[in-house]
Protein backbone atom coordinates (compact mmCIF):
# COMPACT_ATOMS: atom_id res chain seq x y z
CA UNK A 1 0.00 0.00 0.00
CA UNK A 2 1.46 3.18 -1.34
CA UNK A 3 1.67 6.13 1.61
CA UNK A 4 0.73 9.13 0.56
CA UNK A 5 1.69 12.14 2.85
CA UNK A 6 1.35 15.98 2.88
CA UNK A 7 4.30 17.67 4.41
CA UNK A 8 2.17 21.10 5.32
CA UNK A 9 2.28 23.83 7.98
CA UNK A 10 0.92 27.48 7.35
CA UNK A 11 3.93 28.86 8.57
CA UNK A 12 6.78 29.61 6.79
CA UNK A 13 10.10 28.69 7.46
CA UNK A 14 9.68 25.79 9.59
CA UNK A 15 11.36 23.00 7.30
CA UNK A 16 9.04 21.74 4.87
CA UNK A 17 10.98 21.78 1.67
CA UNK A 18 13.51 20.72 3.56
CA UNK A 19 11.82 17.87 5.23
CA UNK A 20 10.59 16.65 2.09
CA UNK A 21 13.38 16.26 -0.50
CA UNK A 22 16.13 14.96 2.00
CA UNK A 23 13.38 12.69 3.78
CA UNK A 24 12.67 11.30 -0.02
CA UNK A 25 16.32 10.86 -0.33
CA UNK A 26 16.76 9.07 2.60
CA UNK A 27 13.71 6.47 1.56
CA UNK A 28 15.14 6.16 -1.68
CA UNK A 29 18.55 5.07 -0.60
CA UNK A 30 16.94 2.69 1.43
CA UNK A 31 15.74 0.98 -2.14
CA UNK A 32 12.01 2.81 -1.71
CA UNK A 33 10.12 4.12 -5.05
CA UNK A 34 9.79 7.64 -4.13
CA UNK A 35 7.60 10.06 -6.06
CA UNK A 36 8.53 13.74 -4.83
CA UNK A 37 5.23 16.05 -5.60
CA UNK A 38 6.00 20.13 -5.57
CA UNK A 39 2.95 21.95 -5.01
CA UNK A 40 4.94 25.23 -4.00
CA UNK A 41 5.05 28.18 -6.76
CA UNK A 42 8.56 28.84 -5.34
CA UNK A 43 9.84 25.33 -6.69
CA UNK A 44 12.43 24.93 -4.12
CA UNK A 45 12.19 21.27 -3.74
CA UNK A 46 12.57 20.88 -7.22
CA UNK A 47 15.50 23.20 -7.06
CA UNK A 48 16.88 21.49 -3.88
CA UNK A 49 16.20 18.11 -6.20
CA UNK A 50 18.99 18.98 -8.46
CA UNK A 51 16.29 20.01 -11.60
CA UNK A 52 16.61 23.70 -13.33
CA UNK A 53 13.07 25.36 -12.40
CA UNK A 54 13.49 27.61 -14.86
CA UNK A 55 14.48 25.12 -17.69
CA UNK A 56 10.61 23.43 -17.52
CA UNK A 57 7.99 23.04 -19.93
CA UNK A 58 5.60 20.90 -18.07
CA UNK A 59 4.99 20.84 -14.01
CA UNK A 60 2.14 20.25 -12.06
CA UNK A 61 0.67 23.36 -12.73
CA UNK A 62 -0.35 21.69 -16.70
CA UNK A 63 -1.61 18.35 -14.74
CA UNK A 64 -3.32 20.59 -12.02
CA UNK A 65 -5.44 22.13 -14.87
CA UNK A 66 -5.25 19.35 -16.84
CA UNK A 67 -3.28 20.20 -19.77
CA UNK A 68 -0.92 17.65 -19.37
CA UNK A 69 -1.06 13.97 -18.05
CA UNK A 70 0.96 13.17 -15.05
CA UNK A 71 3.25 10.81 -17.27
CA UNK A 72 4.45 14.18 -18.74
CA UNK A 73 5.29 16.15 -16.34
CA UNK A 74 6.90 13.24 -13.99
CA UNK A 75 10.91 13.52 -13.92
CA UNK A 76 13.72 12.34 -12.36
CA UNK A 77 15.98 13.39 -9.80
CA UNK A 78 19.24 11.96 -10.73
CA UNK A 79 21.27 12.73 -7.73
CA UNK A 80 18.21 11.81 -5.17
CA UNK A 81 17.12 8.49 -7.28
CA UNK A 82 13.33 9.67 -6.95
CA UNK A 83 10.88 11.27 -9.68
CA UNK A 84 9.74 14.69 -8.85
CA UNK A 85 6.37 16.35 -10.09
CA UNK A 86 8.23 19.85 -10.33
CA UNK A 87 6.92 23.13 -9.75
CA UNK A 88 7.77 26.55 -10.89
CA UNK A 89 6.50 30.04 -10.63
CA UNK A 90 3.55 29.29 -13.15
CA UNK A 91 1.70 27.37 -10.51
CA UNK A 92 0.96 30.83 -8.59
CA UNK A 93 -1.16 31.31 -11.52
CA UNK A 94 -3.51 28.02 -10.50
CA UNK A 95 -4.96 29.27 -7.21
CA UNK A 96 -7.24 31.64 -9.66
CA UNK A 97 -7.65 29.24 -12.71
CA UNK A 98 -8.77 26.51 -10.60
CA UNK A 99 -11.45 28.69 -9.07
CA UNK A 100 -13.84 27.54 -12.45
CA UNK A 101 -13.39 24.51 -11.97
CA UNK A 102 -15.30 21.44 -10.57
CA UNK A 103 -13.94 19.33 -7.77
CA UNK A 104 -11.12 21.45 -7.59
CA UNK A 105 -9.81 20.46 -4.14
CA UNK A 106 -9.23 17.06 -6.10
CA UNK A 107 -7.27 17.76 -8.93
CA UNK A 108 -4.28 16.35 -7.52
CA UNK A 109 -5.68 13.43 -6.01
CA UNK A 110 -7.69 13.04 -9.47
CA UNK A 111 -4.19 13.09 -11.77
CA UNK A 112 -1.93 11.15 -8.56
CA UNK A 113 -4.42 7.74 -9.02
CA UNK A 114 -2.77 7.04 -12.39
CA UNK A 115 0.97 6.78 -10.78
CA UNK A 116 0.28 6.19 -7.08
CA UNK A 117 0.69 2.12 -7.34
CA UNK A 118 4.25 2.88 -8.85
CA UNK A 119 5.15 4.02 -5.76
CA UNK A 120 6.17 3.05 -1.92
CA UNK A 121 6.25 6.79 -0.56
CA UNK A 122 4.68 9.58 -1.99
CA UNK A 123 5.62 12.93 -0.26
CA UNK A 124 3.83 16.47 -1.47
CA UNK A 125 5.62 19.51 -0.17
CA UNK A 126 2.41 22.13 0.57
CA UNK A 127 3.12 26.12 0.18
CA UNK A 128 3.44 28.07 3.43
CA UNK A 129 -0.90 29.05 3.46
CA UNK A 130 -3.53 27.22 4.08
CA UNK A 131 -4.74 27.73 0.29
CA UNK A 132 -6.19 26.05 -2.87
CA UNK A 133 -3.02 23.90 -3.87
CA UNK A 134 -2.38 22.94 0.09
CA UNK A 135 -5.95 22.13 0.09
CA UNK A 136 -5.25 19.92 -3.49
CA UNK A 137 -2.52 18.25 -1.21
CA UNK A 138 -4.45 17.40 1.88
CA UNK A 139 -6.94 15.73 -0.17
CA UNK A 140 -4.64 13.83 -2.28
CA UNK A 141 -2.80 12.32 0.80
CA UNK A 142 -3.77 9.70 3.50
CA UNK A 143 -1.51 11.65 6.62
CA UNK A 144 -0.15 15.07 7.12
CA UNK A 145 3.52 15.22 8.38
CA UNK A 146 3.94 18.45 10.17
CA UNK A 147 7.34 20.16 10.57
CA UNK A 148 7.61 22.86 13.19
CA UNK A 149 10.00 24.70 15.15
CA UNK A 150 9.67 24.58 18.99
CA UNK A 151 8.84 27.98 20.13
CA UNK A 152 5.75 29.78 21.46
CA UNK A 153 4.17 30.95 18.30
CA UNK A 154 4.25 27.93 16.50
CA UNK A 155 1.74 26.17 18.89
CA UNK A 156 -0.71 28.89 18.17
CA UNK A 157 -0.20 28.00 14.74
CA UNK A 158 -0.75 23.80 14.73
CA UNK A 159 -4.18 24.64 16.06
CA UNK A 160 -4.87 25.88 13.55
CA UNK A 161 -3.57 23.69 11.27
CA UNK A 162 -5.50 20.75 13.06
CA UNK A 163 -8.62 22.57 12.73
CA UNK A 164 -8.27 22.78 8.92
CA UNK A 165 -7.05 18.86 8.67
CA UNK A 166 -10.27 18.11 10.78
CA UNK A 167 -12.54 20.59 8.38
CA UNK A 168 -10.70 18.89 5.43
CA UNK A 169 -11.81 14.87 7.03
CA UNK A 170 -15.09 15.77 7.49
CA UNK A 171 -15.89 17.13 4.31
CA UNK A 172 -13.42 16.01 1.33
CA UNK A 173 -10.65 13.04 2.65
CA UNK A 174 -12.34 10.67 5.46
CA UNK A 175 -9.26 8.91 5.45
CA UNK A 176 -6.83 12.12 6.33
CA UNK A 177 -4.63 11.73 9.64
CA UNK A 178 -2.04 13.37 11.18
CA UNK A 179 0.85 10.91 10.81
CA UNK A 180 3.40 13.03 13.13
CA UNK A 181 4.67 16.37 14.00
CA UNK A 182 8.45 16.52 13.62
CA UNK A 183 10.32 18.83 15.59
CA UNK A 184 12.77 20.59 13.21
CA UNK A 185 15.94 23.37 13.64
CA UNK A 186 15.39 21.38 17.16
CA UNK A 187 18.13 22.91 19.97
CA UNK A 188 17.45 20.87 23.13
CA UNK A 189 19.95 23.16 24.75
CA UNK A 190 17.51 25.64 24.48
CA UNK A 191 14.88 26.33 27.31
CA UNK A 192 12.24 26.98 25.25
CA UNK A 193 12.93 24.12 22.92
CA UNK A 194 13.15 21.98 25.45
CA UNK A 195 9.47 23.30 27.16
CA UNK A 196 7.60 23.21 23.84
CA UNK A 197 8.85 19.79 23.03
CA UNK A 198 7.73 18.70 25.99
CA UNK A 199 4.05 20.26 25.46
CA UNK A 200 4.18 18.79 22.30
CA UNK A 201 5.19 15.14 23.79
CA UNK A 202 2.52 15.61 26.94
CA UNK A 203 -0.71 16.58 24.40
CA UNK A 204 0.30 14.07 21.01
CA UNK A 205 2.23 11.24 23.09
CA UNK A 206 3.75 9.11 19.71
CA UNK A 207 2.16 11.45 17.30
CA UNK A 208 5.54 13.02 17.83
CA UNK A 209 8.59 11.48 16.08
CA UNK A 210 11.08 10.40 18.24
CA UNK A 211 13.37 11.64 15.19
CA UNK A 212 14.23 15.60 15.62
CA UNK A 213 16.31 17.66 12.73
CA UNK A 214 18.97 19.48 14.69
CA UNK A 215 20.13 23.19 13.77
CA UNK A 216 22.65 22.14 10.62
CA UNK A 217 25.13 24.07 8.52
CA UNK A 218 25.01 21.71 5.81
CA UNK A 219 21.79 21.18 5.29
CA UNK A 220 21.51 24.86 4.67
CA UNK A 221 23.78 24.92 2.46
CA UNK A 222 22.73 21.65 0.36
CA UNK A 223 19.90 23.12 -1.58
CA UNK A 224 22.18 26.03 -3.16
CA UNK A 225 24.36 23.36 -4.52
CA UNK A 226 20.82 21.50 -5.92
CA UNK A 227 21.07 18.46 -3.48
CA UNK A 228 19.75 16.04 -0.85
CA UNK A 229 21.98 16.96 2.46
CA UNK A 230 23.29 13.24 2.08
CA UNK A 231 24.54 13.53 -1.15
CA UNK A 232 26.34 17.11 0.30
CA UNK A 233 27.81 15.68 3.02
CA UNK A 234 27.21 11.82 4.40
CA UNK A 235 28.60 12.31 7.52
CA UNK A 236 26.72 15.58 8.52
CA UNK A 237 24.03 15.61 11.52
CA UNK A 238 21.39 16.76 8.89
CA UNK A 239 22.33 13.31 7.06
CA UNK A 240 21.72 11.43 10.21
CA UNK A 241 18.79 13.17 11.04
CA UNK A 242 16.70 12.70 8.11
CA UNK A 243 18.36 8.76 7.72
CA UNK A 244 16.84 8.41 11.58
CA UNK A 245 13.38 9.99 10.66
CA UNK A 246 13.47 7.60 7.05
CA UNK A 247 13.81 4.03 9.65
CA UNK A 248 11.50 5.59 11.72
CA UNK A 249 8.97 6.21 9.70
CA UNK A 250 9.45 2.35 8.07
CA UNK A 251 9.41 0.78 11.27
CA UNK A 252 12.89 -0.21 10.96
CA UNK A 253 14.31 -0.67 14.13
CA UNK A 254 17.11 -3.23 14.23
CA UNK A 255 18.68 -1.98 10.55
CA UNK A 256 18.48 1.73 9.84
CA UNK A 257 18.92 3.40 6.99
CA UNK A 258 22.57 4.51 6.08
CA UNK A 259 24.14 6.35 3.55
Amino acid sequence: MTKVMAIANQKGGVGKTTTTVNLAASLAAANRRVLLIDLDPQGNATMGSGIDKRDLEITVYHVLLGKKSIFEALMKSEVGKYDVLPANRDLAGAEIELVEFTERETRLRDALALVVNEYDYVLIDCPPALNLLTLNGLCAAKSVMIPMQCEYYALEGLSDLINTIRRVRASLNPVLEIEGLLRTMFDPRNTLAQQVSDQLQAHFGNKVYRTAIPRNVRLAEAPSHGLPVMHHDKSSKGTQAYLALASELMGVEENPVTA
